[in-house]
């Protein structure tokens, strides 16, 4: 059941990484097609370890409900995403000024 949150939210980061991937659409050169597609695999990959840290942690809460590891792999799972891509946001120009 823990996949069901990647499921849920794998609409939304492709639409997210999209995003990420098409703006700004200046500079496009290699560097940063391989900075954007390196960050997006990383994100993914974070996601994944987060959701699945969330379920586990859910499900060592007795009585906080059954929907409770659900609801906490989505939400480390969304924040790992997030994390991911505002920290390549942030360090992309410095990659590419090299």
């Amino acid at each position: 059941m823990a996949w069901l949150s990647l499921l849920l939210f794998l609409p939304w980061f492709l639409l997210l990484g999209s995003l990420y991937w098409l703006f700004p659409r200046q500079p496009r050169s290699t560097r940063r097609r391989l900075f954007d597609a390196i960050t997006l695999a990383l994100a993914f990959a974070l996601s994944i370890v987060s959701m699945l840290w969330g379920h586990h942690i859910g499900l060592a809460q007795p009585g906080a409900g059954p929907i409770w590891p659900q609801v906490l792999a989505v939400l480390y799972a969304y924040g790992a995403f997030l994390a991911a891509l505002v920290l390549a946001l942030l360090l992309r120009p410095r990659w590419l000024e090299r």
